[in-house]
């Protein structure tokens, strides 16, 4: 086990203790959250020059696998996190305020949250209604609407907005706000199905900094090279990792089971079979996509393709549908005993944190850009490189 597994360890074992009561309660895993600050694993994206762990996304992915064992909301507000952070490392550099925040980011272990959304375009966090309006070497924004997963328990919130007040919706920037720069006032809860610890209330975000503070790479080259393959990566890592969880629970039904049919296969053999198909290619598929999106970066060319782009899209929306999949078998399995939510066999959570996948960046919006693309991409055929 290497360095960052090593001290997610006791990461894991303490969301694991206090996972049903921030379910149940539908409050922030803080436990969770000050042993992964206390473990230096917020700054684990982060080049060893400006005081990071210099860690592979692939390191990272393992971790949101093991959170996501134990806690889902745990799990993703990691991802979510180190998905603003990888944008900071591939576009902050040659910053001097964003190498320097890198820098406090892992003196500080900061929480780094995310403004994309604003009401009124329907999700669609490739326009902005809002804009930077500039005031010299100062800049001011207003989102209104904004879904800002853990937006409460932030140091720090990644916002987008048109470059301009006469800028067209689709050409935007991203900044960084500090806690101190910004306000936050509630405009909705947080009363959902699953993922509740992530507390994604809505909020009328508004802020002011200094202009240097605004990454200077348009937001949609941030959003394709950094951005959505980090997403799409990590969140199909936490919902492996909720999804063999699942399964695990159901083997261990199997298990007890046998030992009441000691003469033939106990009933859920076949479906946990299966299921541990279906478990497999869904690790391929996101194993697969970390390598390939490690090769991508080596090539500017190729991390802006067309069929890179298809390729992260159908790992998220592949990860999504299987990983609910895979846990409508174990519930299958387990049967009763996984219904209910007093068991060692129980899936109940499982599911609901899981059917979060699909809306997450909605499959059905995926599904319109990749027929787009695929209008002018031709189906690679091949089974090699």
């Amino acid at each position: 086990m290497n360095a960052p597994l090593d001290r997610g360890a006791d990461v894991v074992t303490t969301a694991a203790r206090h996972a049903d009561d921030v379910d149940r309660n539908g409050r922030f895993p803080i436990e969770a959250v000050r042993a992964l600050k206390d473990a230096r694993l917020l700054s684990l994206l982060i080049p060893v020059e400006f005081g990071g762990g210099g860690a592979s996304l692939f390191d990272v992915a393992e971790i949101c696998t093991s959170l996501g064992q134990r806690c889902a909301s745990t799990a993703m507000i990691f991802a979510m996190h180190q998905i603003k952070v990888s944008s900071l490392v591939a576009h902050g550099r040659g910053s001097a305020w964003h190498e320097d925040f890198m820098r406090r980011l892992c003196d500080e272990q900061l929480l780094l949250g995310s403004a994309t959304t604003e009401g009124g375009i329907g999700g669609n966090m490739r326009n902005s209604i809002c804009a930077f309006e500039r005031d010299g070497a100062t800049f001011r924004i207003a989102k209104e609407g904004a879904l800002i997963s853990y937006g409460a328990y932030s140091d720090a919130i990644l916002v987008t907005a048109r470059r301009a007040a006469d800028a067209p919706p689709s050409d935007q920037q991203m900044a960084v706000l500090e806690k101190s720069q910004y306000r936050l006032e509630r405009t909705g809860g947080w009363d959902a199905l699953g993922m509740r610890g992530t507390c994604s209330e809505g909020f009328t975000f508004s802020g002011e900094a200094p202009v240097e503070q605004i990454f200077t790479h348009d937001f949609a080259e941030i959003a394709s090279e950094s951005m959505l393959a980090t997403a799409h990566l990590l969140w199909s890592a936490v919902w492996f990792g909720v999804a063999s969880d699942a399964l695990s629970r159901a083997q261990s039904f199997v298990r007890k089971d046998a030992r009441r049919h000691p003469n033939g296969p106990a009933p859920g053999a076949l479906r946990l079979a299966e299921a541990t198909a279906k478990l497999q290619l869904m690790r391929s598929n996101i194993v697969e996509g970390l390598k390939r999106f490690a090769k991508a970066q080596q090539n500017e060319d190729d991390l802006n393709s067309m069929s890179f782009a298809v390729a992260m899209n159908n790992i998220k929306i592949g990860s999504s549908q299987l990983s609910i999949e895979i846990i409508n078998h174990a519930l299958l399995i387990a049967g009763i005993a996984g219904y209910k939510n007093d068991t060692p066999f129980s899936v109940g959570r499982h599911m609901r944190d899981a059917l979060s996948a699909q809306v997450m960046i909605s499959n059905d919006r995926i599904f319109t850009n990749l027929s787009n693309m695929l209008l002018a991409q031709r189906i690679d055929q091949r089974l090699g490189e």
